[in-house]
């Protein structure tokens, strides 16, 4: 997988390097870097965890239509709860309900934080505490990519969707949450970021772990200490 800083923002947005985003003032949207898996900036210089066992190799199978789970991500800023909902992109709705159910999530940071735009996590690869790789991370994934889905979903502060690059059927294992309604019109010029689901409650720690950030990739990640699914 490449890089995931979801991919280049492309040039529709002007989007310089990375996923971030300075923070959205008066007026004029925050120049967005991409939210795509970009390739990393030096060779690689560890082959990265052992793939879980149990977790897919291959697409997993699509979430049945009208169906609806609650994943709940446990860091040290506190939970995020997240409704996932099948109708509105079920290709990645259950592909993101199996690594969570498979352990995939446990103790992978949010290797990105682009203030007044979004979070982005999810590479088990180089970015799993306490292996983080910090000229890697954001470069890994599961070991296989999905199919694209229309963009059913409007984009706002809490949105749960899919990192991608440019390329068709990019997808894989990363996914970013939005800090911020104004960062709506950029996502939304693209428009290819699967929305899986929405923050129901947590958004505070969300917002924590904007805060904590030093910088893009941040020195000291947050990590999804635990995450779990419940039905509904």
């Amino acid at each position: 997988m490449t890089r995931s800083r979801i991919g280049r923002l492309v040039a529709m947005v002007a989007i310089p390097v990375l996923l971030t985003a300075c923070s959205a003032g008066s007026g004029a949207l925050p120049t967005m870097p991409p939210i795509t898996p970009a390739p990393p900036t030096a060779a690689p210089t560890h082959p990265g965890p052992t793939y879980q066992p149990g977790c897919p190799r291959a697409q997993p199978d699509a979430l049945a239509a009208g169906q609806t789970r609650t994943v709940t991500v446990a860091t040290a800023k506190g939970n995020i709860v997240i409704a996932i909902h099948a109708d509105w992109s079920p290709i990645a709705a259950g592909n993101f309900v199996t690594l969570v159910t498979c352990g995939y999530y446990d103790n992978v940071v949010f290797h990105r934080v682009s203030p007044g735009f979004v979070i982005q996590g999810g590479d088990g690869m180089f970015g799993r505490s306490p292996d983080v790789y910090p000229d890697l991370v954001g470069s890994g994934g599961a070991p296989y990519t999905i199919k694209d889905e229309p963009v059913t979903q409007t984009y706002h502060r809490g949105t749960v969707a899919m990192a991608r690059t440019k390329q068709p059927n990019s997808v894989n294992s990363q996914f970013f949450i939005v800090t911020d309604d104004g960062a709506r019109s950029a996502l939304a010029s693209v428009n290819t970021y699967q929305i899986i689901g929405e923050v129901t409650s947590g958004m505070d720690t969300v917002d924590k772990i904007v805060t904590s950030a030093d910088k893009e990739i941040p020195t000291n990640p947050v990590a999804m200490t635990k995450v779990t699914v419940s039905n509904p």
